[in-house]
């Protein structure tokens, strides 16, 4: 695979950035960040930088909950066999064991945490989603779980912790000294440009969903820290596989919104056009199989009836029990005419979790010394080649908490003796006045859509990779002074990595369905693909 991937995004002379030093720098303020800095020792200097305002990653939009072994009837074997069969194959049953066992603990802590889940009789309301054998999905407030989650963190660390937040900041780039990490070039609008010296870093950025035309992640999820990582050379793995959700829902010209999977698992049916109801055709466990198989179902009987998407009927559920079990679907569904209780509701799949990333062991350590990650920016094997529904919650809180303790401890053993070191950069050149970042952007995400989404073949993705290819040739070796151009160069560089994986995985696994090799092979294929830093 070639490509221009720059050493660092910005031209800088140190003298003209200012410095900040701190033990531990956390980049990402989600659920795995927030998690990551909860579990720091109290000794350390502690500062979490956040790309928006905390509310706005991707764990305080999850509608779906925390998956856990919490009823009397079920068993961590359950759970981990779950995961494994939806994983095709490639979980790491090291990884998954570990974070089926943690998460009954992370949950109840979460609880003493002040996080309120919906509760029945005194006792956690258990659901059940996609792929799951048991009823162990925890929720709050119906389907606003991540909010929930957030809201209790985010007060836990500003009150509790008084940790040092700044939010509204970019990561612009890692930086890096003699094969270690030493902190981040980060920069916000009041201050411009800083360099974070920083013993230990932990890298918790989240998805990168906006590569996809369709998704359902917020705007702020371009991939930033993949990017980073990838130029700091930490290895990624698995970048082929992007988990799409099978219902968002599709109103032509309105951005895309998430139809949890819990509203199937309250026992939701999928029609197409024709009101047919299909998913019995695919699979045995209907509209409960796995997100891959509903996603590919779908986008079948999309094309067969050459219609732009298909419908959920929840109208035999009972009106006042569904208005009362999804709140927030149901407001954004009347804000286009829909009552969820008596309308089909219009869906079809969209980009969700990616699940390819930076490359972590156990306690979150990435390949590339004195950087740590949790989280979505990961790939830790715990998901394999498909994630099991709401185990990303979960997988955020088991590996924030590993990540933090561990880079804590190093950071402890390391002497209070800060340097700024001396940092070289290539020369890049300005940025051109005929750039246009947003056309190039939305010809990007639509590009990796058709070529990389729900199918893909050979010739579409060989075609997708000549026209990245191009674009990076002039938008790469530019410098920008703000996040729109870092952003649209983080998104450039990670669709170009997901297309070279989904190119050389020739088989069909999981969420990866290519058409000219549509069998799964276990006897070539059963194995992690990884990517390094192109010099």
């Amino acid at each position: 695979m070639s490509t221009i991937v720059p050493r660092y995004l910005v031209a800088f002379h140190p003298k003209r950035v200012s410095h900040h030093f701190v033990d531990v720098l956390v980049i990402g303020g989600g659920i795995a960040g927030l998690r990551a800095t909860m579990a720091l020792d109290p000794r350390l200097s502690t500062l979490v930088v956040s790309k928006d305002q905390l509310q706005e990653s991707n764990s305080a939009y999850a509608q779906g909950g925390i998956a856990g072994v919490l009823g009397a009837d079920d068993k961590f074997e359950n759970h981990v066999e779950d995961t494994l069969v939806a994983g095709a194959g490639l979980c790491d049953r090291e990884v998954v064991e570990m974070v089926v066992r943690e998460a009954p603990g992370h949950i109840r802590q979460l609880i003493e945490w002040g996080t309120s889940f919906d509760e029945l009789e005194g006792e956690l309301l258990l659901g059940r989603e996609g792929g799951h054998s048991h009823n162990r999905i925890v929720h709050a407030l119906g389907d606003a779980t991540g909010q929930e989650i957030m809201r209790a963190m985010i007060a836990r660390a500003r009150d509790v912790l008084k940790a040092q937040i700044w939010q509204n900041t970019f990561t612009i780039d890692l930086l890096t000294s003699d094969d270690r990490c030493r902190g981040a070039l980060v920069w916000n609008e009041r201050h411009g440009k800083t360099f974070v010296w920083a013993k230990q870093t932990i890298l918790a950025t989240g998805g990168a969903g906006q590569i996809f035309r369709e998704t359902t992640n917020p705007p702020v999820a371009t991939g930033d820290g993949h990017a980073a990582a990838f130029r700091a050379g930490a290895e990624l793995a698995d970048m082929e596989f992007m988990q799409f959700h099978p219902t968002v829902l599709y109103i032509a010209g309105s951005s895309r919104s998430l139809i949890s999977e819990a509203v199937r698992g309250e026992g939701a049916i999928l029609v197409n056009v024709l009101g047919h109801r299909f998913m019995p055709d695919y699979d045995s466990r209907g509209e409960l199989a796995p997100r891959d198989v509903v996603s590919q179902a779908i986008a079948d009987q999309m094309e067969k009836t050459k219609h732009s998407c298909v419908y959920l009927d929840l109208s035999h559920l009972g009106a006042e029990k569904m208005r009362a079990r999804f709140p927030g679907i149901a407001q954004r569904c009347r804000e286009f005419g829909l009552d969820i209780a008596v309308d089909r509701i219009p869906v079809r799949p969209g980009a969700h979790y990616m699940i390819g990333g930076v490359k972590v062991d156990l306690d979150g350590r990435t390949t590339l010394d004195g950087l740590f990650a949790a989280g979505e920016v990961t790939s830790s094997g715990l998901h394999g080649a498909n994630r099991l529904a709401s185990n990303s919650l979960l997988e955020g809180l088991v590996y924030g908490a590993r990540a933090g303790e561990a880079a804590s401890a190093a950071a402890l053993a390391m002497p209070d003796s800060y340097q700024a070191i001396p940092l070289e950069n290539a020369p890049v050149a300005p940025a051109t006045e005929h750039l246009d970042l947003q056309d190039v952007r939305n010809a990007l995400k639509s590009l990796v859509w058709r070529a990389a989404g729900v199918r893909r073949n050979g010739d579409g993705l060989r075609d997708a990779a000549k026209s990245i290819e191009q674009w990076q040739r002039y938008a790469l070796a530019q410098q920008f002074s703000d996040p729109a151009g870092w952003e649209l160069q983080n998104m450039l560089t990670v669709a170009r990595v997901l297309i070279g994986a989904a190119l050389r995985r020739e088989e069909s696994r999981g969420v990866h369905l290519r058409s000219d090799f549509p069998e799964q092979d276990d006897v070539h294929w059963q194995v992690r693909l990884g990517d390094r830093r192109i010099e």
